[in-house]
């Protein structure tokens, strides 16, 4: 999410980058640093602690995989991983206009915005987009997304050969859809119903029925009566604790239980019972005021409201986007989203249990006793990182009995220890300071603000949470922190525990969690659950990888201050073994433990990412940390959302945003994907109108396993 459209804290792209130098492994890194904390053994680790994690974390990866009795993806990994391609170069200056994959593999475009779901035809790209075209088409940035096999045709083959993808379709770029050029011009051109409307119904998640017919390439069945969009205006049912209250009813839902609409839809989930999750993230770059005397209260000021938004302008059509006339209606959006994919007719639901905050994805996790957690980020800096554990049992003989488990559980908010362990605070009403006199009217108050309940209990501040994937084996959870400017900034400041810090503002110190100031490329933290049981409220925890660049010569600003972690000095070099990449975004674990990294930078290969080059998909061994380069996406592009078949041999990945932050035309950056460089489209224009957001996939071509 690099464009303007969603802010995210990226770095001065104008920094120059020279001159290698050499760094240590990363299993030396990570064993220094769980050794080098000063009571990691002490306290309430002890004796006893210390032998269940084996030493480090990595130790229990490599050796301890087949003790693990997770349920569900959980399964037993044999062995370490094999990553058998030869890596990629990264995607520099001159930069190539399409998605390369190592020798051996083919990414071909499965589909693209604007490809119709029907028998009708499909958009025309040449064309501004209206509502009626769009909510039969395949949304806007495409970005999370889970592939669910056919039930009917088992774990064989047929299982990896027809399937409904759902994906997300997180935002779209106003100007581009809207066929408004230059892009400045979408500031000043008068907005109409007609245009918000296109623009609503690009947002939400799309149901795509797909499949492969023996060795031909895979294709959208048009005709499916799965096929659907869920749009910025589709009915949602609201349920949970927060269901009905107060500050989730509007003059248009006087109840508070049925909401207009999911919005900037990124990363997702998927459940054991077979639905899909979907996750709102920056909503309120939606809102906006004309009331020139409008001012944010506390509330709205820590989600980020203000008068003028993100840009989009919707308030000036569509009343329900107006602050000053629905101070309520921010409310209803920034929650999970659970969809049925397998019935059409259904509503999807807003799961007020799990929170209310920038939910970036929610993974989840069973465990041998049947027990069901989900892992959330708050995907801006100095959020925090939650966990949501179901009050009931996962009933696997009884899928109809799970529907309603994520309503009724405990949410919790992370707490990391400088020592390598860490506890989970619940965010309960009249526990630890959640009370009537600190904000709190109730519970449903509690998970409205959920980012104030966090201040409150002083959850660790971090450095952008996004995605969370389970390790199949070990149940241990990786967590991408992509990068936050503010960390280690001048003055110090904190997100203070009233809860009236405005969002994204504050200068957190360097700590154990966030060990680097000016944290450009990111990182990666991991943590396991104590007694390796989901309802635990104690873990401990490392840092898997420190993301930069090997070749950077970049030096600490002057307004950061220059103390390091326990005098760790990674820098902006990072400690990556391997290919250098930052900002990682998008995590998934296949099914042999193959840890897959995409990235989300600004994606032009210039000043700190010269040597990176643009956005990527790695492939990593959580074992020895070995990292490989597997995909280069083209300009301007972020790499996000993925997921592969039961067989292990078809990979579905997400392009979002081709050519964006573009100027005069809309193809200043980028033609992708109908210049055809990945395959034909559905496009049969003359010269390539505008780049389209798309889903390839890609196999081997020996019909192999993806990534080996």
């Amino acid at each position: 999410m690099s464009s303007a459209l969603h802010p995210d804290g990226k770095l001065n792209p104008a920094d120059t980058i020279a001159n290698p130098s050499s760094h240590e492994t990363i299993r030396d890194l990570i064993e220094t640093r769980l050794f080098t904390r000063r009571t990691f053994i002490k306290g309430s680790l002890g004796a006893t602690a210390l032998a269940t994690v084996g030493g480090s974390l990595l130790s229990c990866v490599a050796n301890d995989a087949s003790a693990h009795k997770y349920k569900g993806d959980h399964k037993p990994v044999d062995q370490q991983p094999d990553i058998g391609f030869t890596p990629v170069a990264p995607n520099v200056i001159p930069m190539t206009d399409a998605v390369t994959v190592p020798a051996g593999y083919t990414a071909r475009v499965l589909v693209s915005w604007g490809d119709s779901l029907t028998k009708a035809p499909h958009w025309d790209p040449s064309t501004p987009m209206d509502e009626a075209t769009q909510v039969r088409c395949y949304g806007g940035h495409t970005d999370g997304m889970h592939y669910f096999a056919f039930p009917f045709t088992g774990h064989g083959a047929l299982a990896s050969k027809r399937g409904l993808l759902v994906t997300n379709s997180e935002y779209v770029d106003p100007a581009l859809l809207s066929g408004v050029a230059p892009a400045a011009d979408y500031a000043k051109v008068a907005i109409t119903p007609e245009m918000v409307k296109a623009q609503q119904a690009g947002h939400g998640v799309n149901v795509v029925e797909i499949y492969q017919e023996k060795k031909q390439d895979w294709e959208v069945r048009r005709n499916s009566p799965f096929n659907r969009r869920i749009t910025g205006n589709t009915p949602i049912v609201v349920s949970g604790p927060a269901a009905g209250h107060a500050m989730l009813r509007t003059e248009a839902d006087n109840k508070g239980r049925l909401v207009l609409g999911t919005l900037n839809n990124c990363a997702n989930g998927y459940t054991p019972w077979g639905t899909y999750l979907t996750c709102e993230e920056n909503f309120n770059g939606y809102f906006g005021s004309v009331d020139a005397s409008f001012v944010p209260t506390a509330h709205e000021n820590r989600y980020g409201l203000s008068r003028a938004g993100f840009g989009y302008r919707w308030h000036e059509a569509d009343p329900r986007f107006e602050l000053s006339a629905n101070r309520n209606e921010p409310n209803r959006f920034g929650w999970v989203v659970e969809v049925d994919p397998w019935d059409p007719k259904s509503k999807p639901i807003k799961r007020t249990a799990l929170g209310r905050f920038k939910h970036e994805s929610a993974a989840i996790s069973v465990d041998a006793d049947e027990r069901v957690a989900l892992y959330m980020g708050d995907d801006e800096r100095n959020e925090y990182v939650y966990k949501f554990v179901c009050a009931r049992r996962y009933n696997k003989r009884n899928q109809h009995a799970n529907r309603d488990m994520l309503d009724n559980g405990t949410l919790y908010v992370a707490k990391f220890n400088a020592d390598g362990s860490g506890t989970w605070l619940p965010l309960i009403w009249g526990q630890n300071g959640l009370t009537t006199e600190n904000g709190f009217a109730d519970q449903a108050e509690v998970l409205i603000k959920a980012r104030q309940a966090g201040d409150r209990l002083g959850a660790t501040m971090m450095d952008r949470p996004e995605w969370a994937s389970v390790h199949p084996s070990t149940g241990e959870v990786y967590l991408t922190l992509t990068n936050n400017s503010r960390r280690g900034n001048t003055p110090v400041s904190s997100n203070k525990a009233d809860g009236t810090t405005t969002a994204a503002t504050a200068n957190p110190v360097v700590d154990a969690a966030n060990p680097r100031p000016d944290n450009d490329y990111g990182h990666i933290i991991r943590w396991r659950e104590d007694g390796d049981t989901v309802t635990a409220t104690s873990f401990v925890w490392d840092i898997f990888v420190q993301c930069g660049d090997k070749a950077t010569t970049k030096a600490l600003a002057g307004s950061y201050t220059n103390a390091e972690f326990d005098g760790q000095n990674v820098g902006y070099q990072g400690n990556i073994n391997g290919d250098d990449y930052g900002a990682p975004d998008g995590l998934w674990f296949d099914k042999h433990g193959r840890l897959w990294i995409q990235t989300d930078q600004p994606g032009d290969a210039k000043g700190d990412w010269a040597n990176i080059g643009g956005n990527m998909m790695l492939c990593a061994d959580p074992t020895t940390g070995e990292t490989r380069r597997f995909l280069t996406a083209p300009p301007h592009a972020e790499v996000t959302g993925l997921i592969g078949t039961p067989d292990g041999k078809t990979m579905f990945v997400g392009i979002q945003h081709p050519g964006e932050d573009w100027a005069t035309s809309f193809t200043d950056h980028s033609t992708w994907p109908d210049n055809g460089a990945n395959g034909p489209t559905t496009y049969r224009g003359r010269g390539v109108a505008k780049p389209r957001s798309s889903v390839i996939v890609i196999t081997k071509d020996d019909g192999g396993v993806i990534g080996t």
